[in-house]
């Protein structure tokens, strides 16, 4: 059974940063697309970044492009998104989730595992 647990969320100033971590388990992610998502109140979830777990390739989101950084420790088995310079427009529950790789990787149904969630508050 695939387990996603986020951590590493809490309340931030404007300006500060936050690393978020994603422990998995359950299976082999090899060949996975592993990727960060997140949802503000009253809109859609939306794509933030994600990370291939065998090759380490990264797309980020225009959003967070230049200020954010989603790395892997595949000894770990555990994601994370570094986030600095953060924003109040940052604040949201962030959820990690996995698929295999392939196209569409920012669309949020094509992913099969999600975490519950780690929320993130930028006070301005």
């Amino acid at each position: 059974q695939v387990q996603l647990v986020e951590s590493g969320g809490g309340l931030v100033q404007a300006g500060g940063s936050l690393r978020l971590s994603c422990a998995a388990s359950g299976r082999t992610f090899i060949g996975y697309a592993m990727g960060w998502f997140r949802q503000a109140p009253g809109k859609k979830l939306e794509f933030v970044a994600v990370i291939g777990w065998s090759g380490g390739r990264t797309y980020y989101a225009e959003s967070v492009t230049g200020r954010s950084t989603i790395s892997r420790d595949t000894a770990k088995n555990t994601m994370y998104l570094q986030m600095n310079n953060l924003k109040p427009e940052d604040t949201a529950v962030y959820y990690c989730a996995a698929r295999p790789w392939g196209s569409g990787l920012n669309e949020v149904e094509r992913y099969d595992y999600w975490g519950q969630g780690t929320q993130v508050t930028v006070s301005s």
